[in-house]
């Protein structure tokens, strides 16, 4: 059996495990393991299973992941969340379609201090999606702007699948990191644009507002955001000037989200001690998609797959136009069935080395991969970002609604996408400055 019917074969049967209701990392090391016995044998199976996750566990550079999440946990607990969104709705009240635009600027800014598209979404469909429904606002447009502006935390540092994506690769995290922030504004900007001309065509998504916010409230609304800004420039600042590396600059954000929620005294013991549960738990969950997916490519490697893979496509001449189509084609469809983590895990392995193939910059290539994922996150039937905001809405918004809101951030998305095509400076330029 050649490399490609192996590897199309362990899809399959990953494929099945998955529709059944076995966890992804389960599934992953599980079909790895079948494959590599039938391939290699026992006791190469044995010291896979043995090594691989000492070596991921006792990686310094992973420290990041659990540390990004729980800058994230604890921020939320501080009220932080509410802060944003209060400042960017009053900020915008004037503008219709006011909340529509509070709720991605806000989630822009979330974005910074937490490193999840999934909490993102969780938790501004508590908070906002009510207030949309309570003026008018179309409950499935709503809920399809929260999911979507959800997404922003995939890309703005801290996010956490760059880091997945460097640790998978050997790139550089501070690099990539960094290189998230232009096609993360780019995509806010475009979101906030693009509501703005489906209103000219469907006003009635979003009624005009007759509450009214004088000045002042808007100054004591703004004043209250300077605990993300300094987030900002503790963690993006440290990272790009190299004052310290990424894996000293999650300590930092977390220890910073601490002393901030501490000294505005909205967080106590039993919140720290949920911030730390829910920071163990999240990251275990990574960690346990990781390990299955390292061994899953090892798997795919040994096999011949991803040798088979590199040798088609180069030799099929597809090009650097060729190949990201296919790339689309693959994560949007994979999208259905995995949720971000592990379809980067999964794919990124066999994908990176024919990018590398075609003198693909690697930079570029993890942005674009990273926002395919974050598409994926948001696409129906499946998509993850949406079932997140339908688990938090009370019954505000039905999937049939949610799935037609969801379209024109999609298709925004697209053009988005294309243009972090055409213009693959947006993602290296900020990268290439670093000292």
């Amino acid at each position: 059996m050649s490399g490609l019917e192996q590897g199309g074969l362990a899809f399959a049967c990953l494929l099945m495990l998955l529709a059944i209701g076995v966890p992804v990392g389960v599934s992953l090391a599980g079909v790895a393991a079948i494959g590599l016995y039938l391939s290699v044998g026992a006791s190469f199976v044995l010291t896979t299973f043995k090594t691989t996750p000492y070596t991921l566990a006792s990686d310094y550079n992973f420290v990041v992941v659990p540390m990004f999440v729980l800058m994230g946990a604890i921020a939320g607990r501080a009220g932080i969340i509410g802060d944003l969104y209060g400042a960017a709705q009053a900020l915008l009240s004037r503008v219709r379609g006011s909340l529509f635009m509070a709720t991605i600027l806000a989630q822009a800014g979330f974005a910074a201090a937490s490193g999840s598209t999934v909490v993102a979404s969780g938790v501004f469909t508590r908070m906002a999606l009510p207030e949309m429904v309570k003026f008018r606002y179309d409950p499935g447009v709503s809920a399809g702007c929260i999911a979507a502006a959800g997404t922003l935390a995939g890309l703005i540092p801290p996010s956490i699948a760059m880091v997945l994506f460097a640790l998978l690769t050997g790139e550089p995290v501070g690099a990539l990191l960094i290189a998230g922030i232009l096609p993360g504004l780019l995509t806010a900007g475009a979101y906030m644009l693009g509501i703005r001309v489906f209103l000219q065509f469907r006003p009635e998504w979003a009624p005009p507002l007759k509450e009214k916010i004088t000045w002042p409230m808007r100054f004591r609304a703004i004043s209250k955001v300077w605990s993300v800004l300094l987030l900002m420039v503790l963690v993006m600042g440290g990272i790009y000037s190299g004052l310290f590396p990424p894996s000293a600059a999650g300590a930092v954000g977390a220890a910073g989200a601490l002393f901030i929620a501490l000294s505005m005294r909205r967080i106590g013991a039993g919140g720290i001690w949920d911030s730390l549960l829910e920071s163990a738990r999240i990251t275990a969950m990574i960690f346990l998609i990781v390990i299955g997916g390292l061994i899953f490519s090892r798997f795919l490697l040994i096999s011949g797959f991803i040798g088979d893979i590199r040798t088609l496509v180069t030799t099929a001449e597809l090009g650097v136009f060729g190949f990201f189509v296919m790339a689309v084609a693959l994560f949007l469809i994979l999208g259905m069935f995995l949720d971000s983590v592990s379809l980067l895990v999964i794919a990124v392995p066999f994908l990176f080395p024919i990018s590398q193939a075609l003198g693909i910059d690697a930079i570029w290539f993890a942005v674009i991969i990273v926002k395919l994922i974050e598409i994926a996150a948001i696409s129906p039937p499946v998509g993850l970002n949406l079932y997140a905001v339908l688990a938090s809405s009370g019954g505000l918004v039905r999937t049939g609604q949610l799935f037609k809101g969801v379209l024109p951030f999609l298709f925004i998305e697209m053009i988005v996408l294309a243009l972090l095509l055409a213009f693959p400076a947006i993602a290296t330029f900020l990268p290439a400055t670093m000292g």
